[in-house]
């Protein structure tokens, strides 16, 4: 078994391409996985897609051979050709592949350092998966190490902390061109969790929030939850909202644009459109009046966030590089750990044997039997701790499998997969 990373994001593909291979709808990464793991290379795997990433991350029996086969399904999914995908695409083996997953959900890989919402994302995307079943022992454990390494880096850095998110992002850069905020409505789009964020950002920075919605419902239950007055508008208006208010940020999870030339009139003042949706909710659309920023063109404010975080980020990847090792470290001794365990029940049963042995033949009374066995068990105990001791720390050495392997055939041992089962992931049994 082999760990494969594919990756996807801001850093190796403009926005045009991640429209593309966004995967807005749970049918459509349902459909997906099954393709993929219809493929015998193919142990298992999960896929995130957010507005700034798509990832692969699974488990294979090849990683060259592996990825090109997803890639060609993603070629297929997405219409475009399989050199200019997997010449884009970064690919990750083992360590690499551990090391980036740890990365991703420490937040130290996307546009905007530090994040919140990545790694709730991933544990979505991970729940799918274990829920359809596509993910059973392999990624579990290395999505159970990857939240640890999140929560590290949370916790020994300030890269967790603060209003760091695409839609923050967003906010800022239209308190930066408005300046003085008080009176100023700003629509938004959208009643999901990437609009929630917006809100509590307007708000927060001074705007006068105006939500809208194909959903008026969820739009006015959303609306409710803030302290602060929400303006709801029904969906029907958005064509005049668009043409009254200066400040508009959209999030959707629309397949196609909702907001077209034709519903775009001029106006005689300045508006600033955000469109932080992937596929954009804002197709190409020329007007005087009108500045439109997509998530890519928020890098003056994401070059910003890094500088000030760049010490920060360096602690993070820090830490990302230490529990990468230790998480081989860890896999190395689910190994060892039934092979031991293996060798102490061998001695059990050579007592057992060999006691009711010196019993029938009267070499020892059956009244001292108690006694005798607790004796034995004793000289096992001592025997083996020694080979146990160097065992274990044999499992971080990278000839381990050998060595295993070895001992297992020398002591006539079994391998045990319930024990393998018992280091399934912390989240397995979440809801």
């Amino acid at each position: 078994m082999s760990y494969l990373s594919i990756s996807f994001s801001h850093k190796n593909t403009d926005i045009q391409t991640r429209e593309k291979l966004a995967f807005p709808s749970e049918e459509n990464k349902d459909r997906f996985l099954k393709q993929i793991l219809d493929e015998e290379l193919v142990d298992e795997a999960i896929l995130l897609s957010t507005c700034n990433r798509v990832e692969i991350i699974a488990s294979v029996i090849n990683t060259d051979l592996a990825a090109k086969t997803i890639i060609k399904k993603l070629c297929i999914y997405s219409g475009i050709d399989f050199e200019n995908l997997y010449d884009r695409a970064d690919i990750y083996e083992n360590d690499g592949a551990i090391h980036h997953l740890f990365s991703v959900a420490s937040a130290l890989d996307s546009l905007v350092i530090g994040e919140t919402q990545i790694v709730g994302q991933l544990k979505d995307a991970f729940r799918f998966s274990l829920a359809k079943k596509y993910c059973e022992q392999n990624l579990p454990r290395a999505l159970h190490y990857s939240f640890k390494c999140a929560a590290a880096v949370r916790n020994a850095t300030s890269l967790g902390t603060g209003s760091v998110s695409v839609a923050s992002t967003a906010v800022a850069k239209a308190k930066e061109i408005i300046g003085d905020t008080c009176g100023v409505k700003a629509l938004v789009i959208g009643a999901g969790e990437m609009s929630e964020l917006t809100i509590k950002h307007l708000l927060s920075s001074g705007f006068d929030v105006v939500l809208t919605s194909r959903d008026t419902k969820k739009a006015q239950i959303l609306a409710d939850t803030y302290e602060e007055h929400v303006e709801v508008e029904e969906y029907s208006n958005l064509e005049t909202l668009l043409s009254q208010i200066p400040v508009m940020i959209t999030a959707t999870a629309a397949p196609y644009p909702i907001i077209t030339q034709e519903m775009t009139k001029e106006c005689n003042f300045d508006r600033y459109w955000f469109d932080i949706a992937v596929p954009r909710d804002i197709d190409e659309i020329e007007s005087p009046d009108l500045e439109i920023y997509s998530v890519d063109d928020l890098q003056d404010i994401v070059d910003s966030n890094m500088s000030l975080r760049a010490n920060q980020a360096k602690t993070g990847y820090s830490i990302v590089n230490k529990m990468s090792l230790e998480f081989f470290e860890w896999l190395k001794s689910l190994e060892v750990e039934p092979v031991i365990k293996h060798m102490y029940l061998k001695g059990d049963e050579i007592i057992d044997k060999k006691v009711k042995t010196a019993i029938k033949k009267g070499f020892i009374s059956s009244s001292d039997e108690e006694n005798i066995r607790k004796l034995c068990q004793t000289v096992i105990t001592e025997y083996l701790h020694q080979p146990s001791k160097k065992l274990k720390c044999i499992s971080k050495d990278m000839e381990c499998d050998i060595i295993v392997g070895t001992v297992q055939s020398v002591f006539g041992l079994k391998s045990d997969s319930n024990m393998l089962n018992k280091y399934k992931c912390d989240h397995t049994n979440e809801n």
